[in-house]
């Protein structure tokens, strides 16, 4: 027998003092050996070729996709971190995967947890890619009807679901968005790790945000004590930040348990991100109006100003509707006047350019991205007006009706109008233009819209466009955070990466606390702008480290 490194992980301490304390018989040497044996004999230990890619001759996978199911199927005996930047095809690496098993005997029985809002995704690429049957929870299943099962952790936990799962025997488990399970503390969490799984798939584009602790309870997900005891781990590891981790031994093992791929480093660097810049300049009312709101609301918090502004500049019926309704009795006291001033405005500058736009696409599928509901029922009745067809998505929309929108955009429709949550979680490789009506105020976001359609399966060069009214809080924004930091020509990741360096969580909750706190738009962009050369120096200094 050749020489053999067990390793003892924290599970087989706890079974094997389980096992003592019950007064369990413990099996002999002859019984291990055997059952070693078999274990060995359906272990996969060499990948010359994937037989699962003969049974999908109408799929073509990137070489990083390939590499990537090799990896975890011959080095990680099946259990993973798939951390692959948005876009690059985690789902398609996964779907590989069960079908390479499932081909080989290996899995017979699966679950896969992912959110609510992506369970009809999952189930219609695993059955269109795939050609894997999966079903979806309905009243009058048992959870043990299906060989496949796709469901949200939400309904799993609960119970009687939580029982009944917590008993079978699965040998697959697929965990998309497995961010949301960093802290160990949470129902979720214990949730998963208490499944009984053979092999386990954790998909999530961001594993690690600030610190180390958050990638340890990932991985003991997998392996329970591969990092060691949580408490020697944090005592060693609590207070490093993940981009100042030095520890060569830590990365080595990190390494034999995550695959992450960057789009740099693979074909799909090859569909290229044309951004364009529109400037627009209100009309003489509506400037009128901008500032009436500005000069009116001096003595209020920045915050409700600022609100207001940005409405404005998205439509006159997002900033209508929420003066309109505002329970604050100063807000009342003046807001008037302003309604019948709102009202009488032309239609919003930004709305005629978006047509026009459009109209020179030549009938080419568009995403637009909002960040106001009234502003989404505006567009869609403005372009109606225009001969051109459009369909809202937003959130809060019931998973059959989303799958139903979604098709018909892709079958019907020329324009997507979506708002942030809406956008969340939808694949649109069909489509290749987008344009954001409204920039987020966080370029995380924006990245995620983007990448709706720069992933996986795009065949064309995306045009992205970002709208701003010059000399409005759109135009600062423009500016500063996304020209100055150069958003689109450098990495995102390594804006993430800076943020927690920083300790900085949400970079839009940190410009609102900057508004909060300044008395005048000056003010406000003095502190925006020496917020982004901090982040600038930064993202300077992260590049020579790259290339030192």
């Amino acid at each position: 027998m050749s020489n053999i490194i067990i390793q003892k992980d924290q599970l087989f301490l706890e079974q094997l003092e389980e096992a003592i304390e019950s007064n369990q018989h413990l099996t002999n040497w002859e019984q291990f050996h055997l059952h070693y044996q078999m274990k060995k004999a359906t272990m996969v230990t060499e990948f010359n070729e994937l037989k699962g890619l003969s049974y999908l001759p109408h799929m073509t996978f990137l070489d990083h996709q390939i590499n990537t199911v090799k990896t975890v199927m011959e080095d990680m005996n099946g259990r993973a971190i798939l951390a692959d930047e948005v876009g690059l095809g985690k789902t398609i690496e996964a779907g590989l995967i069960l079908k390479e098993y499932m081909i080989r005997g290996l899995v017979k029985k699966a679950l896969l947890l992912v959110p609510a809002s992506l369970v009809n995704q999952w189930i219609q690429e695993l059955h269109e890619k795939f050609y894997i049957p999966a079903a979806s929870y309905r009243k009058n299943y048992r959870w043990n009807d299906y060989p496949i099962f796709v469901t949200s952790i939400d309904l799993a936990k609960r119970e009687p679901h939580r029982e009944a799962i917590l008993n079978i025997d699965y040998d697959l488990i697929i965990v998309d968005e497995a961010h949301k399970l960093k802290n160990h503390k949470t129902v979720n969490y214990s949730f998963v790790r208490a499944l009984k799984k053979k092999y386990c798939l954790l998909l999530t584009a961001t594993p690690i945000q600030n610190k180390l602790i958050e990638l340890f309870n990932l991985v003991t997900i997998l392996k329970p004590g591969y990092l060691g005891s949580y408490e020697t781990f944090t005592k060693k590891y609590g207070k490093i930040k993940a981009e100042k981790l030095q520890d060569t031994y830590l990365n080595k093992l990190i390494q034999k348990v995550m695959v992450r791929n960057r789009r740099k480093d693979t074909l799909l660097d090859e569909v290229k991100r044309n951004v364009h810049s529109v400037w627009l300049q209100f009309s003489v009312e509506e400037q009128k109006v901008y500032e009436k709101i500005n000069d009116f609301f001096h003595g209020f918090s920045s915050l409700s100003k600022i609100t207001f502004l940005k409405e404005l500049c998205s439509s006159r019926e997002a900033c209508y509707l929420s003066l309109q309704n505002s329970k604050n009795e100063q807000v009342k006291s003046v807001n008037e006047p302003l309604l019948n001033d709102i009202a009488a405005l032309p239609h919003h500058i930004k709305a005629q350019k978006l047509v026009e736009l459009i109209q020179s696409f030549k009938g080419e599928k568009v995403i637009v991205f909002t960040e106001y509901r009234a502003t989404q029922y505006y567009l869609q009745w403005y372009l109606d007006q225009h001969h051109i067809s459009s369909v809202a998505f937003r959130g809060g929309l019931k998973k059959g009706r989303k799958d139903w929108i979604k098709q018909l955009f892709k079958n019907d429709k020329q324009v997507m109008i979506a708002t942030e949550a809406g956008g969340e979680g939808i694949n649109l490789q069909f489509c290749h233009y987008i344009i954001n009506y409204d920039l987020p105020w966080n370029p995380m976001r924006l990245e995620q819209r983007i990448g709706r359609i720069h992933r996986f399966g795009q065949k064309n060069d995306v045009h992205i466009y970002n709208f701003a009214i010059e000399n409005t809080l759109e135009e600062h924004v423009m500016k500063l955070l996304y020209e100055k930091i150069d958003i689109f020509e450098r990495v995102i990741g390594k804006l993430d990466k800076i943020l927690a360096t920083l300790e900085i969580n949400n970079v839009e909750d940190e410009f609102m606390q900057m508004v909060e706190e300044s008395q005048t738009v000056g003010e406000m962009q003095i502190k925006m702008d020496n917020f982004i050369s901090i982040v600038h120096d930064m993202s300077d200094e992260y590049g020579e480290e790259k290339h030192g």
